[in-house]
C-alpha cells in the first residue's frame, strides 16, 4: 500500500473513532486501540505492511518519555514524598512480590491455563512490572477534570503515579537483560546496569550546564521553528545515545526531558512537543491493537475475564489495604484503590519488549493485552462510581462529610448577606481582602487543604468544601447570601456549578470568572448574572494606559474605557448622573500627572542645584542627562544644559513650575 494511502486511512478512521468515544465520554486512547484492531492483520488488514508504523509509533513512545522527564520536577516530588517514597514502592514492588509467588507457586496446570507455555521467574517479573502500572495519562487527566488533585484520595494517587513512573526506568533496563536467556543473565544484567549508572551520572553531571547553554543559543537565534528543531533534536540525540549504549530508547528521551526541566525553556518545550508526542503516541496505541487477535481472545473469552478481574482486584485491595495502613481512611483507601486499579499505557512497552525478547510467546501475549485493554476501557466508568461505592463500603466517609459541613455551617450561620467564594486562589484572595476592607462578610471554599490550613491560621474565614456538591452550598448558606462569586476560570466546571446553584437560588446573583469572551453567551444562559472575561479587561487596562501615555486627556479615558464596558457588560448599562461625573469632567486638573521639560541653554535653571530650583509643589522625580536616565536625584545635583527634567505634579503645578524653569 502507498504511504499516501495508509496516512490518509490512518487519519480517517482514528478521527471517526476518536469523536465518537469522546461523545461517549471515554479516553481517545480506546479510540486508537480500536482503529488499530480494525485495521490490523487480525481483523480487516487495511494497512498493509504496518513496519512504517510501527517505527513511528516507537517515536510516540520516546517522546512520552520525553514528557514525563519535563514534568519530572523534583520540588512535585518534595512535596509528596510521603507518598512518592512510601506507598509508591510498596504497591510497585508488592505487586510485582505477588504476581511472582502466583507464578511460581501455583501448580503449573494452572498457570498453564493462563498463559500458554508457562513463565519463569523473569516473565512473572515483568508481567508484575507490568500489571503494576496504572495509566498515568488516563488518571491523571481525570483527576483534573474532576478538581480531585487536591483530595485526600488526589494526592496519594499522583503520588503513586510518579514512582510508577520512575520505577518504569529501571524495568525498562532489567527487562532487555533478563531476554538473552541461558546462564549469563546475571552477567548481562549487572552489564546493563553498571551502563545505566555510568550513562546517567555523565547526562545528569554534566547534562545541566551544556542543555542550559545549548538552549540559550538557540534562543537566542529568536526562530521559532529552529528551537522546535533543536527540541526534536534534543529528544532524538539521547534516545540514541542510551540505545548506543544498548539501553533503551525511552531512557535516554526520559534523561533529555528531565535536564530540561531544570531550565527556564520548560514550558515553552513542552508546548513545541506536545503535537508531536500526541500524534505519534496515536500511532503507538495504533499498534497495539494491531497486535490484538480478535479471533484468538473470543475462543479463550474465559481466560481473558479472569486476568481482567483478577488485576484489578489484587491491584485495588493492595492500594486501598496500604492506603489503610498509612491510617489514610477506608473511603480514601477504596477511592484510591479504584483509581489506580486499571492497567497502563506503559504495561503494553514492557509486554511488547518481554516478547521481541522471547519472554512471552504470542498465546500468551493475546489474553493479556487484551485483558490490559478491556481495564483501561472499563476503567473511567468505574471512577466516576469510586466516590458512590466509597460512601457504601466506608460509614466513615459519612462522618468525614457531616464533619465538613458542620465546619461550613459554623463559619457561615452568623451571616446574612454575605459573599460566597467559590474558590481561594490569587484571585479569591484579592477579591477577599476588598470586601474585608469594605466591611463585607464572605465565606470562601476551596479544595487545597494546605491553602485552607494556612487562611485558618491567619484568622481568615476560608473552610474546605467542594462548591459545585448541593450540600457544601447550602451549609455556605446559599439561601441568605447577596451574591456568589466564581473566582477559578474553568468553564465546565462553573456550568456545573451554575446549574446546582440555580437549582438552590434561582434569582442569587453570581458573577464567574473566564480566560476569554468565547465562553461569555454559554455562562449567561447557564445562569450567570455576569462574567467577566480576564483577556478584554487587561486589554482594557493596556489601552487606558496606553492613550493616557499617548496625551489623551484621562476623563476621555474614562469615557471610553466604561462605554466599552457599557457594551460588553449589563450590569454598567445605564447610571444616574451627578457629582460624581462632575468630579470626572475636573479630573484632568486635579490629577497628578508627568511632564517633562528639556532645560535650553541661557535660562535661569542653569547651574543650580535641585533644591534650589523655583518649582513650587512640583516634584523632579528623574532627570535625564546625555541618554541616560538618574531615577530620585540627589537635592544637590546641579542642572546643566540639554538636561530632561521628569516633573511630577498637578497640570496648574506641573505649568507654574516649567514657566520659572525656562526664564532667561
Amino acid at each position: 500500500m502507498h504511504a499516501l494511502e495508509l496516512t490518509l486511512i490512518l487519519l480517517g478512521a482514528s478521527i471517526f473513532m476518536v469523536a465518537v468515544l469522546r461523545r461517549l465520554g471515554l479516553p481517545t486512547l480506546v479510540g486508537y486501540l480500536a482503529v488499530g484492531v480494525l485495521l490490523g492483520p487480525y481483523a480487516g488488514n487495511l494497512a498493509g505492511d504496518s513496519d512504517v508504523v510501527r517505527t513511528l509509533a516507537e517515536f510516540g513512545v520516546v517522546f512520552l518519555m520525553f514528557t514525563l522527564g519535563l514534568e519530572f520536577s523534583v520540588p512535585k516530588v518534595s512535596a509528596l514524598r510521603a507518598y512518592v517514597f512510601g506507598l509508591g514502592p510498596a504497591q510497585v514492588c508488592g505487586t510485582i512480590v505477588l504476581v511472582m509467588l502466583a507464578a511460581l507457586v501455583l501448580p503449573d496446570a494452572w498457570v498453564q491455563s493462563f498463559v500458554p507455555g508457562g513463565i519463569d521467574w523473569r516473565a512473572a517479573l515483568v508481567i508484575g512490572g507490568a500489571v503494576a502500572m496504572s495509566s498515568t495519562a488516563l488518571v491523571s487527566k481525570m483527576l483534573t477534570e474532576n478538581r480531585e488533585l487536591e483530595t485526600e484520595h488526589g494526592r496519594r494517587i499522583f503520588g503513586i503515579l510518579l514512582f510508577q513512573d520512575l520505577a518504569l526506568i529501571p524495568l525498562l533496563i532489567i527487562t532487555p537483560a533478563l531476554s538473552d536467556g541461558g546462564d549469563q543473565w546475571r552477567q548481562d544484567l549487572g552489564w546493563a546496569v553498571a551502563k545505566a549508572v555510568v550513562l546517567l551520572f555523565v547526562l545528569l553531571r554534566f547534562g545541566p550546564p551544556f542543555m542550559r547553554g545549548w538552549f540559550l543559543r538557540v534562543a537566542r537565534m529568536r526562530s521559532h521553528e529552529v528551537f522546535t528543531l533543536n527540541v526534536l533534536l534534543a529528544t532524538l540525540l539521547f534516545a540514541w545515545l542510551t540505545g548506543k549504549a544498548g539501553l533503551s530508547m525511552e531512557l535516554g528521551a526520559f534523561v533529555a526531558g528531565m535536564l530540561i526541566s531544570e531550565t527556564e525553556y520548560r514550558y515553552q518545550v513542552e508546548e513545541d512537543i506536545k503535537p508531536f508526542r500526541d500524534l505519534l503516541l496515536g500511532l503507538f496505541f495504533i499498534t497495539i491493537g494491531m497486535k490484538l487477535n480478535v479471533a484468538v481472545v473470543l475462543a479463550a473469552w474465559p481466560v481473558v475475564l479472569t486476568l481482567l478481574i483478577l488485576p484489578v482486584l489484587l491491584k485495588f485491595a493492595l492500594v486501598a489495604g496500604l492506603v489503610l495502613l498509612t491510617r489514610g481512611g477506608a473511603a480514601t483507601a477504596v477511592k484510591t484503590g479504584i483509581w489506580l486499579a486499571q492497567a497502563g499505557e506503559f504495561a503494553f512497552v514492557l509486554l511488547a519488549l518481554a516478547m521481541q525478547g522471547g519472554l512471552l510467546n504470542e498465546a500468551a501475549m493475546q489474553p493479556m493485552l487484551a485483558a490490559m485493554l478491556l481495564s483501561i476501557l472499563a476503567s473511567p466508568f468505574l471512577i466516576r462510581q469510586a466516590a458512590r461505592i466509597a460512601l457504601r463500603v466506608s460509614g466513615q466517609e459519612w462522618l468525614q462529610r457531616s464533619l465538613q459541613l458542620q465546619q461550613i455551617a459554623t463559619r457561615s450561620i452568623s451571616r446574612e448577606k454575605h459573599v460566597i467564594l467559590c474558590g481561594y486562589g490569587r484571585s479569591g484572595q484579592s477579591l477577599a481582602h476588598v470586601l474585608e476592607s469594605e466591611g463585607i462578610a464572605y465565606v470562601a471554599l476551596d479544595l487545597d487543604p494546605d491553602r485552607v490550613r494556612q487562611a485558618n491560621k491567619a484568622g481568615e474565614p476560608v473552610v474546605f468544601g467542594d462548591a459545585s456538591r448541593r450540600e457544601t452550598l447550602i451549609a455556605a448558606g446559599v439561601h441568605r447570601a447577596s451574591s456568589l462569586v466564581v473566582t477559578y476560570a474553568d468553564t465546565p466546571a462553573t456550568l456545573h456549578l451554575l446549574s446546582v446553584t440555580r437549582q438552590l437560588a434561582p434569582t442569587l446573583p453570581v458573577l464567574v470568572r473566564t480566560t476569554s469572551d468565547g465562553d461569555l453567551e454559554t455562562l449567561r444562559s447557564a445562569g450567570a448574572t455576569e462574567v467577566v472575561p480576564e483577556i478584554v479587561e487587561g486589554s482594557l487596562m493596556l489601552a487606558s494606559h496606553a492613550l493616557a501615555l499617548s496625551g489623551v486627556p484621562l476623563p476621555r479615558v474614562l469615557k471610553r474605557i466604561r462605554s466599552i464596558r457599557d457594551d460588553r457588560y449589563q450590569m454598567l448599562r445605564g447610571y444616574f448622573h451627578g457629582a460624581e461625573e462632575q468630579e470626572a469632567e475636573n479630573i484632568e486638573e486635579e490629577h497628578l500627572r508627568l511632564h517633562t521639560i528639556t532645560i535650553q541653554p541661557g535660562v535661569s535653571a542653569v547651574g543650580r542645584s535641585l533644591s534650589d530650583l523655583p518649582i513650587g509643589l512640583a516634584r523632579v522625580t528623574a532627570v535625564v542627562r546625555a541618554g541616560r536616565r538618574i531615577v530620585d536625584p540627589a537635592p544637590d545635583l546641579s542642572i546643566e544644559a540639554g538636561d530632561t527634567l521628569v516633573l511630577a505634579g498637578t497640570v496648574e503645578q506641573v505649568n507654574g513650575a516649567e514657566a520659572s524653569l525656562l526664564k532667561r
